[in-house]
């Protein structure tokens, strides 16, 4: 009996010791980096955020992370540099390495604009598995306000088929470019394929907001009266763009459309059939040709190029009120260089940085 109290008192002691000294970590499955900006004048200071990702549920672990610029670990969550300059980040929890994200110190003779990634969501109402990119849409949202999503519904308005979509957009000429067959797909900044599983890669998208600056930015202004759009679309340049081969794509979406949708995954309660499910960004027109109109004039630093539109209200929109417009600028090969989205009455100022 002595024995076994004794024995009883060593464990008790072990076990107090072990919660004493040691952290039991939160079970991670991805590390985010988040700078409020990754661009910055001298002196001026970059402030992190760190999540993790876990079975599709984000938290704040920027307290216990550990942040290093260049190699080196950084005391807080925030980084200044007198210099010109660039510096790799990248953040380090439970083992697990963040992407690096590259930062960018200027002395104001530059030109930099606010960063934000396309995604093109080609989705179905018939779809079962699409319900997974929209998830990954709305989890990334929570990660970044930089993030512009466009639904291109597909395949069919043939209400006699199984892939009937109420709103479905003909984009064939655009998927002829790509490289993936089928859906669901999600291809980001126009040409490149988010891999699958979205919901456990979106640092994949969070990257392509960060880095490299598209040295043109984009602002819109909106007006709906009545029934007719009047928008401008503007497009100021960090660099000469001269002989670049830059096109526009402007796009009218809409927001709120009630429809089932067909769900074969675990996400939106897993139900098969999700009923009054809410679909956003649904592409409804695009004013210009699906792979761009040309951008022509001074596309020299410091200049803008404006594009005016004055269209009716397309005739399959539901409300008006719900329209969302997207405008972006693709390069010679089909990639979106920099992206915005707009809502009606909205008169925006360029995003210098």
């Amino acid at each position: 009996m002595k024995r076994f109290i004794l024995l009883f008192a060593f464990i008790s002691a072990l076990l107090s010791s072990c919660s004493s000294d040691y952290t039991i970590l939160k079970s991670v499955g991805s590390v985010i980096l988040k700078p409020d900006s990754s661009v910055k004048l001298i002196d001026g200071t970059i402030t992190f955020t760190v999540s993790s990702v876990t079975n599709n549920e984000s938290e704040d672990i920027t307290q216990e992370a550990v942040i290093y610029i260049d190699g080196e670990p950084i005391t807080g969550n925030t980084f200044s540099s007198g210099t010109v300059g660039t510096f790799e980040a990248k953040a380090i929890y439970a083992g697990l390495e963040s992407d690096p994200v590259v930062l960018t110190f200027h002395d104001g003779s530059e030109i930099n604009f606010e960063k934000r990634v396309l995604i093109e969501d080609y989705t179905g109402t018939w779809c079962g598995y699409c319900p997974r990119v929209a998830h990954a849409i709305e989890l990334l949202k929570e990660e970044t306000d930089n993030a512009v999503a466009v639904a291109i519904h597909r395949p069919t308005s043939n209400e006699a088929s199984l892939n009937y979509d109420p709103y479905n957009y003909d984009a064939s000429e655009l998927e002829a470019l790509l490289s993936t067959v089928g859906y669901p797909k999600g291809y980001l900044n126009r040409m490149t394929l988010w891999q699958s599983p979205e919901p456990n890669n979106l640092s994949q998208a969070i990257g392509l907001t960060q880095g490299l600056n598209p040295k043109l930015g984009i602002a819109i202004t909106s007006v709906i009266e009545e029934t007719t759009i009047n928008l401008d679309v503007n497009v100021k340049f960090g660099k000469d763009f001269t002989g670049s081969g830059i096109k526009l794509v402007v796009y009218v979406l809409e927001n709120g459309l009630i429809y089932d949708q067909v769900n074969y995954t675990s996400y939106y309660g897993g139900d098969h059939i999700v009923h009054g499910f809410e679909h956003n960004h649904v592409l409804r027109e695009c004013l210009t040709p699906l792979l761009g109109e040309a951008v022509t004039g001074d596309m020299t630093i410091a200049n803008t190029f404006t594009k005016s539109f004055n269209i009716p209200v397309p005739a399959n929109v539901e409300n008006a009120a719900n329209l969302e417009f997207v405008a972006f600028i693709t390069d010679a090969d089909g990639n979106a260089l920099n992206v915005r989205s707009n809502y009606p009455g909205e008169d925006q100022v360029f995003e210098e940085l």
